[in-house]
């Protein structure tokens, strides 16, 4: 993730409650449900998960309700966002201060997740970081991208920006709560659903889909061979 935007996401971690998350994330349940269920696809118990770019941990928390006995190891750039994190987790999870270019941590990994964090790096950062995942984990093990997504053309692009202001408000979000958004928003390099999948088969994986999508928001998954 380029500088500019780690110190943005450090400078706005106060505001990164669950209440304002589901507000500003349409769907909110859905997305996050189906990130739980694609673990899954594991082919082995999920006892090791490393959630890269888990800001306050939003999903690791979703990951350990599913799965209590898990080692969480939450991996992020920004040291105000792992804070929180801690505040949370305390000596539950463990925590990785690095950026997504950097080398993975460990290996072996039963699941690496990640949520609203990939679609920081460019296309290039994100096939490299692809790359590095599919030898990360474990046989068996799979990569669940939460992810926000670009439209495969412009009409389309037009037509999820809309949806999302347009969702977000009917959910409560306020009009400063949507300039701030906007300008997180700002530091987006999305890619779309076609493009990843193939760069995660490129990088590796045999089984890859999408498997839950509404407009901008995408679950993709990528199992490794077991």
């Amino acid at each position: 993730m380029h500088d500019e935007a780690v110190a943005h996401f450090d400078s706005v971690s106060a505001k990164y409650g669950p209440a304002a998350r589901r507000r500003i994330v349409p769907n909110f349940d859905a997305f996050y449900d189906s990130a739980i269920d694609a673990l899954g696809l594991a082919g082995r118990e999920i006892r090791r998960v490393l959630d890269l770019g888990a800001g306050t941990g939003l999903l690791s928390a979703h990951v350990a309700a599913a799965y209590p006995d898990t080692q969480l190891t939450l991996l992020d750039g920004a040291q105000s966002m792992l804070d929180r994190a801690r505040e949370n987790f305390a000596e539950r999870a463990s925590y990785v201060l690095a950026d997504l270019a950097d080398p993975l941590p460990g290996s072996a990994w039963d699941a690496i997740v990640s949520s609203l964090a990939i679609h920081h790096l460019d296309d290039a950062g994100k096939r490299d970081l692809f790359a590095r995942i599919h030898p990360a984990l474990a046989p068996g093990g799979v990569f669940v991208n939460a992810e926000q997504v670009a439209g495969p053309t412009g009409p389309f692009e037009d037509a999820y920006e809309r949806w999302h202001e347009r969702e977000a408000k009917r959910l409560g979000t306020t009009e400063a709560e949507w300039q701030q958004a906007v300008e997180s928003m700002r530091h987006d390099r999305t890619a779309c659903v076609e493009q990843q999948l193939e760069w995660l088969r490129d990088a590796g994986f045999a089984d890859v889909d999408c498997l839950w999508k509404n407009h901008r928001l995408a679950v993709l998954v990528a199992r490794r061979a077991g």
